[in-house]
């Protein structure tokens, strides 16, 4: 069943369990990039992994050094399945772009509105090319 269309910032395909963050978060600083782990002491989803996770952010919290953090993520094989951004964010896609080219597993990384993200049910959830977000 397809439950929404999401404009393509980076194509691909994965899966993995929706993590929605009710939160902002600044990759640098706020995540882990040897355990994937949330660390920002004040994020309520503090110590949640989002490695593997179909990873949603209504907002974030923007570093020029994100990109970094999400290579570290890639190159460990600890990344996200893939991102699903409320709003375009050159930094965090520019580190997956960096990553497939030095050879690490590109991640899906898709423009869907935040009101699309909180219609999504919890659970696995799959990203087909295109952009396409289905439910199994």
């Amino acid at each position: 069943m397809v439950l929404t269309r999401g404009g393509v910032l980076i194509d691909g395909i994965a899966e993995g369990p929706l993590l929605r963050l009710v939160e902002p978060i600044s990759f640098w600083g706020g995540v882990d990039p040897a355990t994937s782990r949330l660390t920002d002491q004040r994020h309520p989803q503090h110590g949640v992994a989002i490695a593997g996770t179909v990873l949603a952010l209504a907002a974030t919290r923007g570093s020029s050094s994100s990109s970094a953090i999400m290579l570290e993520l890639l190159a460990r094989g600890i990344a996200p399945a893939a991102l699903l951004l409320a709003e375009p964010d050159a930094i965090l896609a520019l580190g997956v772009i960096v990553g497939r080219e030095m050879g690490y597993r590109p991640i899906p990384v898709l423009d869907v509105s935040a009101a699309e993200q909180a219609a999504l049910p919890s659970g696995i959830v799959r990203v087909a090319p295109g952009g396409v977000v289905t439910a199994p």
